[in-house]
């Protein structure tokens, strides 16, 4: 009979398995051109490092976060997969990529405060990371105007989830305010 925890760690291990299959065409955009499946690995890390969050289902969220936005993902497979609330926080945390880039930046503002606690976890994560990248391993092609831009974005999209409730968001609030200080 299977425990609690080799359930939870088989969710674990399926995600990552998952976006690794789905990404692994892909690379970063910094120079070196890392593999694409760094990124989410990172974020299970900032999550669970350095954010204290122990719920198993967030943490596959973070694998799999950009796999309906990047990939040929679809959110029912991610739903059959996975089950609903990681579908749904997936869906959460996915711009649509058929809108210009412009109005995706300005809706990611706009929603940040309606995401749900778990998709709030993940949307601070991405953006640590994210601003983490562009400081130490910027893309090859961002001058410094882009890179100051994406930082200053970033930070606009995580003041609309402040003060929501839950440890795990104060922390990594603290940590989004510790990497947006190495703003170039």
């Amino acid at each position: 009979m299977k425990s609690a925890a080799d359930t939870d760690l088989a969710l674990l291990l399926k995600a990552l398995s998952f976006a690794a299959h789905k990404h692994r065409d892909q690379r970063r955009k910094d120079a070196e051109a890392s593999p694409y499946i760094n990124h989410p690995i990172a974020l299970a890390e900032v999550l669970a490092g350095e954010g204290g969050v122990t719920d198993l289902e967030v943490l596959a969220v973070a694998l799999l976060h950009d796999t309906i936005e990047d990939t040929a993902t679809t959110g029912e497979e991610l739903a059959r997969e996975f089950g609903a609330r990681i579908a749904a926080m997936v869906g959460e945390v996915t711009d649509d990529t058929r809108l210009p880039k412009a109005e995706r930046k300005r809706l990611q503002i706009e929603h940040a405060a309606q995401l749900s606690d778990g998709a709030k976890l993940v949307k601070l994560a991405d953006k640590i990371c994210n601003l983490r990248d562009v400081a130490g391993r910027p893309p090859a092609n961002w001058d410094l105007e882009r890179r100051r831009g994406y930082f200053d974005w970033a930070k606009q999209v995580i003041d609309g989830l402040r003060g929501a409730p839950g440890e795990s968001i104060r922390r990594l609030a603290a940590v989004f305010d510790a990497a947006y200080a190495l703003k170039p």
